[in-house]
């Protein structure tokens, strides 16, 4: 794998409260040590000596949810970063964010604000534990554009118990009533072990059926598509260039590094995982230690099947040159069991050097990247 700048990805660990659907690793902020924090965060990074990357991340948790003396001066120690003024994203949550924070967002060089809004319908909030009102989406919108923000990303989730396709309908039209560029729409999963995991195995929430998923997902497509986005990996949709330059990186496969309590890295052909523990991560930090985490080096076969299925995530799917060079493999000779079964039944298509699934495959992607996936 030839080595380029990576993207970066800084995971802030903390969030107001946890919601119950949740399964990213993350604590009530309450408590918590967050200047300790922010100086790891910034130790951790220090130690890969970069001296630039392709794109940075501030996720979480919730990123929004830090005081702002303590999340400027992090900012502020990533300017080296911004200089070459790459696509620079941070998470929000409706109602944590200040007109005159997020202006002084833009002093910093961040330029793309991810909004999880998850619902514009306020039963499904409170059924998600968000703990804001679809007043404030609308209002976190409009502050963001205020402050100069251009490009917008909401979240949405569908299948929400309760829900169904005319309340879904709802939720995109209002979504596309906001000036955003980008949408992600994603299917409520039930994590294992998370509150809203129980109480669906107690039979206290009725799950939405897979038939009204896969409509519900159909729709999505079909309604931003015809809205001018263009759908550019399953659950991911866009303006004409406006696609999130991020995520792109790691459905390429491409070196990235992940810093933080539970935050991944791929880089120098190592995959890596911290644990998630915030207390841990902190004691090895403060022992000027790397903090303990699960590492894999794929060998070059493993690394071509990972590629495989990432790429087969975007609608492009996989550019068969790119691939080659990418991995040392052709995909066509790799794959070719895989390839002729679902060709046959028609899930996967060759069009123009890349292979990529059909229309009527993404609802089952699951099926199709599962057998790609090792060989």
């Amino acid at each position: 794998m030839t080595e380029k700048k990576p993207a970066l990805y800084i995971h802030i660990p903390f969030c107001r409260s946890k919601c119950p659907y949740c399964d990213f690793y993350s604590l009530p902020i309450a408590g918590q040590r967050v200047p300790e924090m922010m100086d790891a965060l910034l130790w951790e990074l220090g130690q890969y000596r970069l001296d630039a990357v392709q794109t940075l991340y501030i996720g979480g948790g919730s990123p929004s949810c830090l005081p702002d003396e303590h999340f400027l001066w992090l900012l502020g120690t990533l300017g080296k970063y911004t200089a070459a003024s790459p696509e620079f994203t941070i998470e929000v949550n409706p109602g944590q964010v200040r007109l005159e924070t997020l202006k002084i967002w833009r002093k910093y060089a961040v330029n793309r604000i991810s909004i999880g809004a998850q619902s514009f319908r306020q039963p499904e909030l409170d059924l998600l534990g968000r703990q804001y009102r679809v007043s404030q989406i609308q209002k976190e919108v409009r502050l963001a554009r205020e402050a100069g923000f251009t490009n917008l990303s909401l979240d949405l989730i569908f299948a929400i118990p309760g829900s169904n396709l005319t309340s879904w309908r709802q939720n995109l039209e209002t979504a596309l009533t906001l000036p955003v560029q980008h949408i992600s729409a994603y299917s409520l999963t039930y994590e294992h072990n998370t509150p809203l995991s129980h109480k669906r195995a107690q039979g206290e929430l009725d799950p939405i059926c897979e038939e009204t998923d896969r409509a519900m997902y159909e729709l999505t497509i079909d309604l931003l598509q015809k809205a001018g986005f263009v759908h550019y990996e399953i659950s991911n949709f866009a303006r004409p260039g406006c696609d999130c330059e991020h995520n792109l990186i790691y459905w390429n496969n491409l070196p990235y590094i992940g810093i933080g309590p539970a935050a991944g890295s791929w880089w120098q052909g190592r995959r890596k995982t911290n644990l998630p523990s915030v207390s841990d991560y902190l004691h090895a930090i403060q022992h000027h230690q790397f903090p303990p985490c699960e590492t894999e080096t794929p060998d070059p076969l493993q690394a071509a099947c990972e590629t495989a299925v990432l790429n087969l995530r975007k609608i492009s799917g996989i550019n068969l040159p790119q691939f080659k060079l990418q991995t040392g493999y052709d995909a066509l000779q790799l794959f070719a069991a895989p390839i002729a079964k679902f060709q046959q039944s028609r899930l996967l298509a060759l069009r123009n050097d890349h292979l990529a699934l059909t229309p009527q495959a993404l609802p089952i992607a699951d099926t199709v990247l599962c057998e790609f996936s090792s060989l």
